[in-house]
């Protein structure tokens, strides 16, 4: 907890971050930590981290936009008559770009994984993000790549399809944090390579999903089977009297019987054990109402009937 309120403090850089990896060591420890301010410092960092990325991106986008600064013919033409101001200026040799680097990954021959790799590379390429890190896309790819063949074993239809979907999410506009995740080291290729579709959604569609599943299992709880209806309970949340209930013997035979009652209007469900008095007013009510639709039965049947001239 300490060292992770010193990293907080401490002056953090895009190139610090390249070098040490120390997103990957922070995103680990809060997957596999169980305390609630570890894991919420954790995703505090890692947060102003991706900001470094987004700042850094929109810098190389305009620096694109803007082209080489113009250059004046003014300023070089008094250096030029004064011979004596110039001064021996020592070759400039350009600096080589900080690149992430991974480990060395086997070659392969095999046309299907080199196609794949190619794939692999132009999705992680998508809306230009690995200039801004300085990725390494080719050699990133070929590992992603290659732990997915290690897993899978061969390149049957299977290793296709865990490829494509690979792909499918590394390009989805509505997902660029997953793409930067990568790029950036914090999801490493063999976590990617293994991910589920759930796993490699945007936030947003896992809420979407989240709340599709609680209703879907809302409706399934709304589900019921049997019962006798009746109209003698109140629902307590819509004031209805539209309800079922069904009644089991859950304890002895000498103990009163437990009531299940769900209501048809708003799917509430509750439970109570039902006296014996209380039994007999429902059994009776119930038989009440029971003869009085037979009564009504044999009345309509009767009006129906022709009477004899």
């Amino acid at each position: 907890m300490d060292l992770l309120r010193e990293l907080k403090a401490m002056p953090v850089t895009l190139h610090l971050l390249q070098s040490t990896r120390v997103g990957m060591s922070v995103n680990a420890l809060r997957k596999q930590s169980s305390d609630e301010e570890v894991i919420a410092l954790a995703k505090s960092l890692i947060k102003s981290w991706k900001k470094l990325l987004d700042a850094s991106d929109a810098k190389a986008r305009e620096q694109r936009r803007a082209g080489p600064p113009p250059t004046s013919s003014s300023k070089e033409a008094p250096e030029a008559k004064d011979p004596s101001r110039k001064r021996p200026e020592l070759p400039r040799v350009p600096s080589a770009p900080r690149i992430t680097t991974f480990p060395p990954v086997p070659v392969t021959c095999d046309a299907v994984r080199n196609k794949c790799r190619e794939m692999l590379t132009a999705a992680l390429q998508t809306d230009h993000d690995h200039m801004a890190v300085g990725a390494d896309c080719e050699g990133l790819s070929a590992q992603i790549e290659e732990c997915i063949f290690r897993d899978v074993g061969n390149t049957d239809m299977k290793y296709k399809n865990r490829v494509r979907s690979r792909i499918s999410n590394l390009k989805d506009a509505k997902n660029p944090d997953l793409r930067r995740n990568v790029l950036c080291g914090v999801i490493t290729p063999q976590q990617i390579a293994v991910m589920t579709s759930e796993e490699m959604a945007s936030d947003e569609l896992k809420e979407i999903r989240k709340a599709m599943t609680k209703e879907a299992i809302r409706e399934h709880q709304m589900a019921r089977t049997g019962g006798t209806q009746t109209d003698l309970f109140t629902c307590g949340r819509c004031r209805r009297k539209n309800c079922t209930y069904t009644q089991v013997q859950t304890r002895s035979s000498d103990e009163p019987m437990t009531t299940f009652v769900v209501c048809n209007e708003c799917g509430n469900r509750w439970k109570f054990c039902c006296a014996p008095a209380l039994r007999r007013e429902m059994q009776v009510s119930d038989r009440v109402r029971s003869i009085a639709k037979d009564v009504a039965l044999a009345c309509k049947t009767s009006e129906t009937v022709p009477r004899p001239a």
